[in-house]
């Protein structure tokens, strides 16, 4: 009988934290974001029955103790019984319980590295599920919460995007001016903080800070200050609403100078966010501030909501804003919202962009903001087939950025004692048509004047391209001894700010290699006795490509 088992199941919880509750200590109602929650809170320890909890990061290490299967005993953990359910696949996540009548008999199992215990009744039980909570909740100053759709009862999926697949930095630029007004800035909160949990924000996956747009920009935090959700979601709810304008230009302006540093948190080599949110329109210009964003690197996505009325529009200072601050007008990083309630449906499709790092393609990157010129021996003693795989060869590498107009550019030069260009930066503006000129490139035979080849280069296909917000690389591939000197004119083309990586074949010499190949040497120079061999080296001269784009910003 349940009498058995009560001088155990006395101690059970005995030291656990003060019993969790939807209503806020101090008085304000937050059941729109889920509460967090101990490893050893149990069903009982929670006194609505339905709620929206957080588990913390650490319940798959710890020794929790579960009642049951599927259905659970009130007793039980509520994070362990989602571990044990299946219902969340690690710790630190959030899961919605519901509370039951008690059943005649708990069945244990042993489920997903977690083991559950028998029981012959219990005076209550619960379930646990990822569904959502379906209304969004204002947050009120008397501790009771709002419902916008009263007539909608039905759960909604909840959708949780995994953080190692989603590796970003985002800077939240909230609507704090007189615009949205105090009862909608409470609105968006909670928005934001649902957003928050659904991204899976986590130490390897996306980091979060918060700019609140108004008059004047504030940050609120930064990305290296919270790692965990449910840190995030309190600092979200101790903002304090500040009015003004709505100087939108002028917060994404502070966002790209001051918050994404290394200093402030942000993450070598991942993309950067900007997301922005519009309640009706911007006081201020918008599209310097986007322009020098986008020019930092960063990806500009904007959230309106409440778009004008038409009557509206004629006090509107730039009906295109939203065109002039995102990234690319593709309608990916634009997003609309008719209101602030009954938004649940919009949170999937936001994570979902969020965490598309495919294309995060119109911020400056490796990919889409590099020159790129092949320097191509066209010797004889190369051959004509061997000349066929260093092609095969530049394709490939050239297949992996984004080439376009406002993108990467590729160029070409064949050298023999001459030169002669291919095609230059100017030519082509698609990959397909890149790569089509590559292709098409036909062998010239002759002898090796590599040094003359790169002071051509330097002079000829970069010069034009100096400075500006491209990187310049040459990438030189030889089969033999040059009959000129190599090492001044690669000095002196370094010096113009080119990078250079050598890539010798069969008879090409060391020294050589070393002579042209910008520093560290190690990384910038790669030798292979066969044209075959060439293909070993696509991936690491791509990622080196990365590597100096990144430290040289």
């Amino acid at each position: 009988s349940a009498m058995a088992w009560r001088p155990m199941l006395a101690g059970i919880g005995s030291s656990r934290p003060p019993r969790p509750s939807s209503a806020r200590t101090d008085g304000v109602h937050f059941s729109a974001a889920p509460i967090p929650v101990s490893c050893i809170t149990r069903g009982a320890d929670l006194t609505d029955e339905k709620v929206w909890v957080l588990c913390p990061v650490d319940c798959a290490r710890r020794q929790v103790t579960i009642f049951g299967t599927s259905v659970y005993a009130s007793v039980s953990s509520v994070c362990g019984a989602a571990l044990h359910g299946g219902v969340i696949s690690r710790s630190g996540q959030p899961i919605r319980v519901q509370k039951l009548p008690g059943q005649e008999n708990y069945i244990g199992s042993f489920a997903n590295g977690i083991k559950s215990q028998s029981l012959a009744r219990w005076i209550s039980s619960f379930t646990v599920s990822t569904d959502a909570p379906s209304e969004p909740m204002e947050v009120s100053s008397q501790g009771k919460s709002t419902s916008h759709s009263p007539g909608h009862r039905g759960p909604t999926p909840c959708f949780h995007v995994s953080s190692t697949d989603c590796k970003v930095d985002i800077a939240f630029l909230l609507d704090g001016s007189y615009n949205i007004g105090r009862r909608r800035f409470n609105l968006q909160k909670n928005f934001i903080s649902k957003l928050c949990v659904m991204l899976g924000i986590g130490p390897e996956g996306p980091h979060v800070g918060v700019v609140q747009a108004s008059e004047i920009p504030k940050t609120e935090f930064y990305l290296k200050n919270f790692s965990q959700p449910k840190d995030v979601i309190f600092a979200v709810k101790e903002m304090a609403y500040r009015g003004g304008n709505t100087n939108t230009g002028k917060a994404l302006r502070h966002t790209a100078e001051t918050f994404f540093t290394p200093e402030m948190g942000s993450r070598r080599g991942l993309p950067r966010v900007a997301v922005i949110f519009v309640d009706g329109w911007p006081s201020d210009d918008i599209e310097d501030a986007a322009t020098m964003a986008r020019e930092s690197g960063i990806n500009v996505f904007l959230v309106s909501v409440a778009k004008p009325t038409p009557e509206e529009l004629g006090i509107v200072q730039d009906r295109t804003f939203i065109q002039k601050a995102v990234c690319k007008d593709n309608d990916f990083f634009s997003f609309n919202m008719p209101s602030w309630f009954s938004i649940n449906k919009y949170l999937k499709p936001l994570s979902q962009r969020l965490c598309n790092e495919d294309q995060m393609l119109c911020s400056k990157t490796c990919y889409n903001s590099v020159n790129i010129g092949f320097l191509i021996d066209g010797s004889s003693s190369v051959g004509d087939n061997n000349f066929r795989l260093v092609l095969d060869f530049i394709a490939n590498i050239a297949k992996a950025f984004e080439i376009s107009d406002i993108g990467s550019r590729m160029g070409a030069i064949q050298f023999t004692y001459e030169q002669k260009t291919e095609f230059d930066f100017n030519t082509h503006s698609t990959k397909d048509t890149t790569l089509a000129a590559i292709y098409g490139i036909r062998y010239l035979s002759g002898g090796t004047a590599t040094g003359e080849a790169i002071t051509y280069a330097a002079g000829t296909l970069f010069k034009p391209h100096k400075g500006g917000s491209r990187r310049n690389f040459l990438i030189i591939i030889t089969d033999g001894q040059s009959y000129d000197d190599v090492k001044a004119p690669a000095v002196a083309a370094q010096n113009e700010g080119i990078t250079i990586y050598s890539v010798g074949v069969a008879w090409a010499p060391q020294d050589d290699l070393r002579n042209m190949a910008s520093e560290p040497k190690d990384s910038h120079t790669f030798f292979t006795r066969e044209f075959t061999g060439m293909h070993q080296f696509e991936q690491t001269i791509i990622k080196g490509i990365c590597k100096d784009f990144m430290e040289s910003h």
